[in-house]
C-alpha cells in the first residue's frame, strides 16, 4: 500500500524544496503559521493544515514531494493520534458507556455497509463484490478531529467515550470484509476459516497484551525514574503493539489505540510523562500526519470530467448519510441530545486512513476503477472538512453545557468559586521534591491554574552548600510543575527552623494545605513522625498531608483508606475527600474507604456533588481499633491512606495516641499518605515562633480543657487495655 500510495501522490514534476534542511524548514512554517491564520479565522486548525498540505503538495504549488519521510511520520501521527485516544480515555468512563459505545459501533458499521453497497448498486452500478468493499470504506472512519475535542477538554464526556469505542468497532469490521473481499477476488471463494483464524488471533493479541503490558510497565517505572526513559519505553511498547498487530494481520491504528488503553492506567492526566507524550504528539507527528493528507488531495481531478464529479458527489453523501443516521439510532436508542449526536456523528465522519487503505488495495486488485480512486480523494477532503468544522461548532456547545451541569451538581456559587486554595510543599532535597510535587499536583482539582502552588525551602545557615540544596530542591520542584503546565512559586527562607519558616509562609501566603515528607528516622529515640512535624501539627490546623511512597504513585493499584469516626463532623472533611478524589481520578484505580456507615454516606454525598465518577467501594470499621485487621491486607503496591485528626477534635479517639507507634511497626515497608484534616476552622492561634525543642504550643482549645480531656482519654485507654488482657486472660484459661 505504501509504495503504490507515494507513486500515486508524487507528481512527475519535480519538486522546489528537495534538501532534507529545507524540507523540514517548510514544515515547521506551516506548523507555525496555519494555528495563528486560523485561529483568527475561528477555523479549526486540523482544516488549516490539510489545506496547508494540498497548497504546498504535489497537486498545489509543488514545493514539497510526498517522499519517504512524510510516509514514515504521516504515519507514526495516524498511530500517535488513536494512542492518544486510548490513553486519554478514563477507564471507569469507558466501562460505563461501553455497551453504547458497542452498539453504536455496529450502528456506524452496519448502517454504512448496507446503505452503501445499495447506493454503489444502484447509483454507480458495479458489481455486487466492488459495491460491499466501497461500502467498508464508508463504514470506516479517521478520530482525525479528536484533537478539538481534546482542546476543549471534553475526552471524558459520555459522547466522546462511545464515538471512540464505535470506532475500534468499525474499524475492525472494515478490516474483516476487506480480508473477506479481497480472498473473494483472489481465491473466486469466500473461506472461513481465514476469517476464524483472523478473530483467534485478534482474541490471543488482546489476551497477550494485557497480560504483559501492565506487569511490564510497573516494572519499568519502578526502578527507571527519568521521564525522557519513560517517554521513550511508552513509545516503544505502542509501536510493539502495533508492528504485532500488523504481524496478525490487524491495522496498526487498532494496535496503537490497544496499547493506550492498557498503558493509560500508569500515565496520570497530570504528570510530567502525560505532558510530554501530548507535547510531542501535537507538535509534530499529528500535524505531520495531517499535512501529508493534504498532500494527497489533488483538487484537479473535479475538472476531470462529470463522471468523477457525479461518482465523487455519490461517495460523499453516502458517506456522510450513513453516518448521520447511524448517530441519530443510537440517540433515539438511549435517549440522548442533539449535541451529543452531533458529536458521535462529526467524530465518526472523517475517513482517512482506512479509506485510503481500502481504495488502493482494491484499485491494485483490480476492482476499483480510477474514478473511484479520485472520488476518494475528494471524499476525504470533503469529510475531513465537515467533520473538523462540525465537530469544533459541537463541542463549544457540549463544553458551555457540560459546565452548566457541573455547577449544578456541585451546587457552588460564585462566591464559593471565589476561594482560592493556595498549596504549600516544603522541600528538603531534589530527589524528594519530585515526588511530593506530583502528589500536591495530583490532589488537586482539573481546574487548578486558579489555585495557587508553592515551593518552601527552609535552612537556618547561609553556607553555600545550603543555600546549593535548596536552590537545588525549588529547581527541581519548579521544573516538575512546569511539565504539566503548571505555575509554581518557589520560597527560599532562612529562619530560626524548620517549623518556624513553615509557619511563617503559611500565614504570609494564607496557605489552606500543606503537603510534605515523612522525615527518615535517624535515631533509635526518633519518633515515627518527627519531633518537627509534631511541633507543625500542634502549631497550625490548616490540613497537612504527610507522605511516604517507595514506589511512583503513578504505579499505585489501590488507595486505602482508614477513617475514624465521626470524621464527616471537622472543618476539612469535604477537603480532604475531594483530594483523594481527585488521586484516584488520576490514578484511574480503585478507592476503598474503610469507615463507619454514618461517616460513608457523606463521602457518598461529596463524591456525588463533585461529579467525580471513580470506582469507591466501602467497608466497615466502625473503631479504630479495627485498624489492627487491615495490617495483613495491604499489599506493596497499595496506598494506603490513614485519616488522622488533632487533639481535642470531634473525631480524635485514644487509638491515635498509639497510631505513629502502630504504623511504623506493621506498615514499614508500605506505601503511606497520613491527613491531618483542617480542624477548628479559622480559629486557630498563630505562633510565630517555635522554639526547636518545645512542645506546648498555643491551639485554639483552652489548655486546661486540653489536660483534662487527654486524662479522659488516657483513661478510657487503660481500661481498654485491661479489658483486653482480662479476655486474652480468659481465652487462654
Amino acid at each position: 500500500m505504501s509504495t503504490a500510495l507515494i507513486a500515486y501522490a508524487i507528481n512527475a514534476t519535480r519538486p522546489l524544496i528537495t534538501s532534507p534542511v529545507g524540507i523540514f524548514l517548510v514544515v515547521l512554517m506551516i506548523m507555525l503559521v496555519t494555528p495563528m491564520i486560523f485561529n483568527r479565522l475561528r477555523i479549526p486548525t486540523v482544516i488549516g493544515l490539510i489545506l496547508a498540505g494540498v497548497i504546498a503538495g504535489p497537486y498545489g504549488f509543488n514545493l514539497l514531494a510526498r517522499d519517504m519521510s512524510f510516509e514514515v511520520f504521516g504515519q507514526v501521527g495516524l498511530l500517535y493520534l488513536m494512542f492518544l485516544a486510548g490513553i486519554e480515555i478514563d477507564m471507569y468512563h469507558l466501562k460505563k458507556n461501553l455497551r453504547k459505545g458497542v452498539v453504536f459501533g455496529m450502528f456506524t458499521f452496519f448502517i454504512p455497509l448496507l446503505l452503501g453497497t445499495v447506493a454503489a448498486l444502484t447509483f454507480l452500478k458495479l458489481s455486487l463484490l466492488t459495491s460491499v468493499l466501497l461500502a467498508s470504506m464508508f463504514a470506516a472512519h479517521t478520530l482525525l478531529a479528536y484533537p478539538i475535542v481534546s482542546r476543549f477538554g471534553l475526552t471524558r464526556q459520555p459522547a466522546v467515550v462511545i464515538a471512540i469505542a464505535g470506532t475500534i468497532f468499525t474499524v475492525l469490521g472494515s478490516l474483516i470484509v476487506l480480508a473477506a473481499t479481497v480472498g473473494v477476488a483472489r481465491d473466486g471463494s469466500f473461506e472461513v476459516m481465514g476469517i476464524l483464524r483472523l478473530l483467534g488471533s485478534l482474541i490471543l493479541y488482546c489476551l497477550i497484551t494485557v497480560y504483559i503490558y501492565p506487569r511490564l510497565t510497573r516494572w519499568f517505572f519502578k526502578r527507571y525514574h527519568e521521564t525522557i526513559l519513560q517517554f521513550i519505553y511508552v513509545l516503544a511498547m505502542v509501536f510493539l503493539a502495533a508492528e504485532m498487530a500488523v504481524a496478525i494481520h490487524i491495522e496498526a491504528v487498532f494496535g496503537a489505540f490497544y496499547a493506550g488503553l492498557v498503558l493509560n492506567r500508569y500515565i496520570p492526566g497530570k504528570s510530567p510523562l502525560m505532558g510530554r507524550i501530548e507535547f510531542v504528539g501535537n507538535a509534530l507527528f499529528i500535524p505531520y500526519f495531517l499535512i501529508g493528507v493534504g498532500m494527497l488531495i489533488n483538487i484537479k481531478v473535479l475538472f476531470t470530467g462529470w463522471n468523477t464529479i457525479y461518482v465523487a458527489t455519490v461517495m460523499c453523501a453516502t458517506a456522510m448519510a450513513t453516518k448521520w443516521l447511524a448517530a441519530f439510532a443510537t440517540q433515539k436508542t438511549f435517549g440522548m441530545n442533539a449535541i451529543d449526536r452531533s458529536i458521535m456523528y462529526q467524530l465518526s465522519n472523517a475517513h482517512t486512513a482506512v479509506a485510503l487503505a481500502v481504495v488502493m488495495i482494491g484499485f491494485n486488485l483490480g476492482i476499483f476503477e480510477e474514478t473511484i480512486l479520485d472520488g476518494t480523494i475528494v471524499m476525504i477532503l470533503v469529510t475531513c472538512t465537515v467533520s473538523s468544522l462540525g465537530t469544533s461548532r459541537a463541542a463549544s456547545k457540549l463544553k458551555v453545557m457540560s459546565l452548566t451541569k457541573e455547577e449544578i451538581l456541585t451546587g457552588e456559587n460564585a462566591k464559593d468559586k471565589s476561594r482560592i486554595s493556595n498549596v504549600l510543599i516544603p522541600v528538603a532535597n531534589p530527589e524528594s521534591a519530585t515526588e511530593l510535587v506530583n502528589l500536591a499536583v495530583m490532589m488537586q482539582p482539573a481546574d487548578s491554574r486558579a489555585r495557587h502552588l508553592y515551593a518552601l525551602h527552609v535552612r537556618n545557615d547561609n553556607s553555600a552548600q545550603s543555600r546549593a540544596v535548596g536552590r537545588s530542591s525549588l529547581d527541581t520542584a519548579e521544573q516538575v510543575a512546569a511539565s504539566v503546565d503548571l505555575r509554581l512559586e518557589p520560597v527560599e527562607r532562612y529562619d530560626y527552623n524548620f517549623v518556624t519558616g513553615v509557619l511563617n509562609a503559611i500565614h504570609e501566603r494564607d496557605i489552606t494545605e500543606v503537603v510534605i515528607g515523612l522525615h527518615r528516622r535517624t535515631m533509635v529515640l526518633d519518633s515515627f513522625l518527627g519531633d518537627k512535624l509534631e511541633q507543625l501539627l500542634k502549631a497550625t490546623y490548616r490540613m497537612i498531608s504527610i507522605s511516604r511512597c517507595f514506589i511512583p504513585i503513578n504505579t499505585v493499584t489501590r488507595v486505602v483508606v482508614a477513617v475514624p469516626p465521626k470524621a464527616e463532623y471537622e472543618t476539612g472533611f469535604r477537603q480532604w475527600v475531594e483530594a483523594l478524589g481527585n488521586i484516584t481520578r488520576q490514578l484511574g484505580c480503585r478507592i476503598i474507604f474503610c469507615c463507619t456507615t454514618a461517616t460513608a454516606g457523606a463521602i457518598k454525598a461529596v463524591l456525588r456533588s463533585g461529579a467525580f465518577e471513580i470506582r469507591a467501594e466501602f467497608r466497615p470499621l466502625e473503631q479504630m481499633d479495627d485498624f489492627v485487621l487491615l495490617a495483613n491486607k495491604i499489599l506493596d503496591d497499595d496506598l494506603m491512606v490513614v485519616v488522622s485528626s488533632r487533639r481535642a477534635s470531634v473525631s480524635f479517639t485514644s487509638f491515635m495516641d498509639t497510631l505513629p507507634e502502630f504504623l511504623r511497626k506493621y506498615f514499614s515497608r508500605n506505601n503511606l499518605l497520613i491527613i491531618y484534616p483542617e480542624q477548628f476552622g479559622d480559629e486557630g492561634i498563630v505562633p510565630m515562633m517555635a522554639d526547636s525543642l518545645s512542645t506546648d504550643i498555643a491551639s485554639a482549645p483552652s489548655p486546661i480543657w486540653l489536660r483534662v480531656m487527654e486524662i479522659y482519654r488516657r483513661g478510657i485507654a487503660l481500661r481498654k487495655r485491661f479489658t483486653h488482657r482480662n479476655r486474652q486472660n480468659r481465652i487462654e484459661l
